[in-house]
């Protein structure tokens, strides 16, 4: 009787551990995914890249990439559905693999490649030159430059730390790691990056009085002059800036993105220089232009 309760128990207690076992497979299944998703649809896309829902279900994965998905554009969409160079994803292929799209003076034939704000799309065979900027919507905007400002794009300074052999060095948003940096250049500061040689050149300190670009929030696309910062222990730093026709607004200075020294920008800006309007002035304007039409 002894050894046949023996058995008994020991029966149960595999069967406990069996049932734990599979509870633990199928937790694992059902939480872990293997390895990262190779597909994205198009409800699921961010929505500043204006995919409409009912031509298919599918949007363009973004390949791994310097920009995170949220923040990118992928080089089809820009072809494909901006510039209207090709109507279809095999057209948008064979373009890219002509090695005909250069993004920061490199060739890129992944039409999946994850552009991102700031980055300079050279297309040589047209002679043109795009820098990919927000307008006041928090949209990618096509914004056509000189090839004289295609040779350089602006970085925000996002980490400055010391390596091995205690080699300085700095981080900037595009996933840019430059050595040796001027001593004085600290986070959120934003440097002027040769695209040719990939040093930076100048710098600008993320000052009052600097103008300055937001890229992210409710504000985004907004352009506008720094009038002061206020620190927060603990908590988020706040930045108050002033636009053109001196509407205030307040942001994260994760948010910040200092584009020129004083009123001067080192870049040109898109068309309505960043100012916001509301619902009522777009209108005002509409009509303004629609009388002068006629």
């Amino acid at each position: 009787m002894v050894i046949f309760a023996i058995k008994v128990s020991l029966c149960f207690e595999k069967n406990v551990v069996f049932e734990r076992f599979k509870t633990l497979m199928a937790y694992k299944a059902f939480f872990m995914g293997r390895g990262p998703k190779k597909h994205l649809k198009r409800l699921n896309a961010p929505k500043h890249w204006m995919l409409d829902k009912l031509t298919g279900t599918w949007a363009p994965k973004p390949s791994a990439g310097p920009h995170k998905t949220r923040e990118c554009l992928p080089l089809i969409v820009f072809i494909r559905n901006r510039l209207r160079y090709a109507l279809t994803n095999q057209e948008t292929k064979a373009i890219v693999n002509q090695r005909l799209i250069k993004v920061d003076g490199k060739v890129r034939t992944d039409m999946t490649y994850p552009a991102g704000f700031m980055d300079v799309i050279s297309i040589e065979k047209t002679g043109e030159n795009f820098r990919l900027i927000y307008d006041v919507k928090g949209r990618f905007t096509i914004h056509r430059i000189t090839d004289e400002e295609a040779k350089y794009k602006l970085c925000k300074v996002r980490q400055v730390k010391i390596g091995q052999k205690a080699i300085p060095y700095i981080v900037t948003h595009d996933g840019r790691t430059i050595r040796y940096p001027d001593p004085l250049v600290k986070v959120n500061d934003t440097v002027k990056v040769d695209i040719a040689t990939g040093k930076f050149t100048e710098y600008i300190k993320f000052d009052s009085g600097n103008i300055a670009y937001v890229t992210g929030g409710r504000n985004m696309g907004r352009i506008g002059v720094i009038t002061h910062r206020e620190k927060h222990h603990g908590g988020f730093e706040i930045v108050h800036i002033k636009d053109a026709v001196d509407h205030t607004f307040a942001t994260r200075i994760s948010n910040v993105f200092v584009v020129g020294q004083g009123n001067q920008s080192w870049i040109s800006l898109p068309k309505g220089k960043g100012v916001k309007l509301t619902i009522s002035e777009e209108r005002d304007r509409r009509r303004e232009k629609l009388l002068a039409s006629q």
